[in-house]
């Protein structure tokens, strides 16, 4: 967490505020972030101009005048826009001050997040190496099977590889396996072309899905205006071991794949 619907929730949220403005200051308190925030943010980001926030898997990528914040939120960290006199609290290491007297502030009790600048965030070695965008055009039910073919892996351990296809963290990974009746400990490799079509049209639903309800909030995601998510309210089997499932009544089971947990239906998904 945060995973990629979050991160867009937060993208559609502060972009419309964010998009034109100019950055007076740069206030760093804490720089000991998963990777050092650079000792020069301020002079970076002083006068520059915001042309407009994107997304890149779990990445927000804000474009200025000349350069680009990259931004990560870790595990739970948050970004939010306020009033520049609004009170600090703990683990707000971040105030980056805007031209019509707000701030954007970076808050991240784990301090797993980061902040860095990028003039070609394309070939940044965070950025460069991940694979396509499942909300994109190209991800379709041929480009799933492609990725798949001669894969031992099982199919959840694939579709959360940020190499091959980005975003689908274990929430939406568990959620849309269910939604297309799959057994996430399916061999990717015997992933036939229907089934491979149904998984990739089940996980842009729930992404989709997700999104609208403004992402999840299990502890600590808020989107960049400090409201949170709805969309666990809706799960049908992440967090649910032990609980009947809602479509043929049998228990949800719980396995650990790739040290993550993983929830499934025995009977609603199939091998």
């Amino acid at each position: 967490m945060p995973e990629l619907p979050e991160i867009e929730t937060v993208r559609r949220g502060l972009a419309p505020h964010l998009n034109g403005r100019g950055f007076v200051a740069a206030v760093v308190r804490e720089a000991r972030l998963r990777w050092p925030v650079p000792a020069d943010l301020d002079a970076r980001i002083r006068g520059r101009r915001i042309l407009d926030l994107q997304r890149r898997g779990k990445y927000l990528l804000m474009q200025l005048d000349d350069g680009w914040l990259i931004c990560h939120l870790g595990m739970s960290g948050s970004l939010r826009l306020l009033p520049s006199d609004t009170p600090l609290r703990k683990h707000d290491h971040i105030d980056l001050l805007l031209d019509d007297g707000q701030v954007l502030r970076y808050h991240d009790p784990r301090r797993f997040g980061a902040l860095l600048w990028s003039a070609d965030p394309a070939n940044h070695p965070l950025i460069a190496t991940l694979g396509v965008e499942p909300l994109s055009d190209d991800f379709d039910g041929p480009h799933l099977h492609a990725l798949c073919r001669g894969r031992s892996s099982a199919i959840k351990q694939l579709i959360m590889d940020a190499h091959l296809l980005v975003g689908v963290g274990n929430i939406y990974a568990n959620e849309a396996l269910f939604h297309a009746g799959i057994d996430p400990r399916t061999p990717a490799g015997r992933l036939s072309r229907p089934r491979s079509a149904r998984l990739a049209a089940a996980i842009k639903e729930i992404l989709l899905l997700a999104i609208a309800a403004g992402g999840s909030t299990l502890r600590d995601f808020v989107d960049g205006h400090g409201n949170p998510g709805w969309f666990q309210q809706t799960y049908r089997v992440y967090g649910r071991a032990g609980q009947p499932c809602a479509i043929c009544g049998s228990t949800i089971r719980t396995l650990r794949l790739g040290a993550r947990a993983t929830c499934y239906c025995p009977r609603c998904q199939h091998r």
